[in-house]
């Protein structure tokens, strides 16, 4: 039986860089799907287009121009450039004739050089001891809920009043419900998959809204460190966001193995409702 990730995210090929894909609302958050789900479809898409797995997604930008609705689309991908080393390629997501979501990804060998990482992995509780996140009682539980097993370990569980500080930080464990082997396009998805860190904030009123993302941007790490994960392992995230202006935030994220290595990096910028 197809895991219910890469049933949902799956590309078909059509021919000339044309992808045709399908939106499951199983996805969806308040007014579309989430925008990580869009990114796994996405980097599927280009990493289909580059058919290459010895130069793996190594930086993915998406813009979200607007939300999906449930149904076929298409993506269409064209591989700007093969480098030495880098190979570029752009896609678009058209649904009903209209342009959704638009990305530029960039694949690339490995290089062999001695590298360091001056960011530390958070120390926290262990998965098994960490608060499993439950369904908020105050307001309707998104799909997308359920597509993921989330474990609270950093900052107060979002939505909460009287837990909130004014530090808006966040992050846990999580790891999706149907295990599969871990990929980039995973990491992508988890890129945007945890509650925004402006949710645990005092600065922020109680009838904050949604977040829609305008646009973002992951970097993959350790692509090779990332393929030694098992299917049911956990990874660590951790959320913040240092400034909301002008109706906009910036949300800056990491992604950490259970061994400490840092997989991946994440930035993006949200419209506060």
């Amino acid at each position: 039986m197809t895991n219910r990730f890469d049933q949902d995210t799956a590309v078909t090929p059509r021919g000339d860089g044309i992808f045709e894909v399908r939106i499951d609302r199983g996805w969806w958050i308040v007014r579309g799907p989430n925008g990580g789900y869009v990114a796994a479809i996405l980097a599927k898409a280009a990493s289909a287009a580059v058919a290459d797995p010895g130069r793996p997604l190594r930086s993915l930008t998406i813009h979200f121009l607007r939300p999906p609705q449930e149904g076929t689309a298409t993506v269409e991908t064209v591989v700007e450039r093969v480098g030495r080393t880098v190979t570029t390629v752009s896609a678009r997501l058209v649904q009903n004739g209209k342009l959704q979501a638009l990305a530029t990804a960039a694949h690339a060998v490995p290089r062999e050089m001695k590298g360091f990482v001056h960011a530390s992995m958070p120390e926290v509780l262990p998965p098994a001891q960490c608060t499993p996140r439950s369904a908020p009682a105050d307001r309707p539980t998104p799909p997308l809920h359920e597509r993921y097993e989330q474990r609270f370990a950093i900052g107060p569980p979002p939505f909460e009043q009287g837990a909130k500080t004014r530090e808006a930080l966040t992050g846990g464990w999580i790891r999706l419900r149907e295990p599969r082997p871990w990929d980039t396009a995973l990491l992508a998805a988890i890129s945007d998959a945890w509650p925004p860190a402006v949710f645990t904030s005092s600065d922020m009123p109680p009838t904050l809204g949604g977040v829609p993302t305008v646009d973002l941007t992951v970097h993959i790490l350790a692509p090779e460190a990332l393929a030694a994960l098992a299917p049911d392992d956990f990874v660590l995230v951790v959320f913040q966001t240092r400034a909301v202006q002008g109706g906009y935030l910036e949300e800056d994220g990491e992604i950490w193995s259970p061994k400490g290595v840092l997989l991946a990096q994440a930035r993006q910028v949200g419209v506060v409702l």
